[in-house]
């Protein structure tokens, strides 16, 4: 009797390397698992306002969850995060200033509670790297295929000198970076065209690989010549519908070749 093999076997998708000069890697969710970090500090910051907000005013109690994540953070800079959530709940709370004491009378103050909390997190737990993903930017290197690193955390610098993989990009725009140029958020395509500008790479000879819905929508908008949507969750129909060429679970399933063409390009 023939044995059936229940393996699952993973096809393999071209890579276009032949096609692209340079790719820009998100952080979060891509290169470190700091996005699940991310999605626990918010989920606190959010239930304890929602919960005191609820208590004060006898609203309704609808705490934060994945979703809300995915649709409303996931991605975007701290403060437009806060407010775009708050919004999704019909809440209006005032801006303040990045300079508001970690709180909950403003976004501002919100946002900063979150990064406190997120601080917290990732000294006492430390930071979680993708090997497979290190392992792509390693062969595309090895390839003379350029690579930068985008983040909207200010932190994200110093995740990746904790982590010994600085050199591991030729440059990176990070929270501080986007401040300081005055970058607007994903899904604006803003950071990603400043990453591509220091590479002195067009963005059609650029792929952009992200995990957020914002992210994706940014590469798809900024007219990159490849974007990959990394869906470890249950999103993947979604980041094809907000632009991806193509979505993986990992990078892993990616074949690195520099013969291919595709008609994604």
């Amino acid at each position: 009797m023939v044995q059936r093999d229940d393996r699952e076997v993973t096809r393999m998708i071209p890579f276009p390397a032949n096609r692209l000069d340079a790719v820009i890697f998100d952080m979060g969710g891509v290169v470190s698992d700091t996005a699940r970090v991310h999605e626990r500090c918010w989920k606190r910051v959010f239930d304890d306002y929602l919960r005191n907000r609820s208590a004060r005013t006898g609203e309704e109690l609808r705490l934060f969850d994945e979703e809300d994540y995915i649709r409303y953070v996931d991605g975007k800079p701290r403060y437009d995060g806060v407010e775009s959530f708050l919004s999704s709940r019909g809440i209006s709370l005032a801006r303040g200033a990045p300079s508001d004491p970690p709180g909950q009378d403003t976004v501002c103050a919100l946002g900063n509670l979150k990064d406190r909390d997120f601080e917290r997190a990732v000294t006492e737990e430390g930071v979680t790297l993708f090997e497979s993903t290190i392992t792509f930017v390693r062969a595309l290197r090895s390839h003379g295929i350029s690579t930068a690193l985008i983040s909207s955390s200010r932190h994200a610098r110093a995740i990746l000198e904790a982590a010994h993989i600085t050199d591991l990009f030729d440059t990176i725009v990070d929270g501080i970076d986007a401040e300081a140029l005055e970058l607007p958020g994903k899904p604006d395509p803003a950071i990603f065209a400043a990453a591509a500008r220091r590479l002195h790479v067009a963005r059609a000879r650029a792929a952009v690989v992200e995990d957020a819905l914002a992210g994706v929508e940014a590469g798809h908008r900024g007219g990159f010549g490849f974007v990959i949507g990394i869906g470890r969750g249950a999103h993947a129909d979604e980041l094809l519908d907000h632009g991806a060429s193509v979505v993986v679970k990992d990078l892993s399933e990616l074949e690195l070749q520099a013969d291919v063409v595709t008609e994604s390009l």
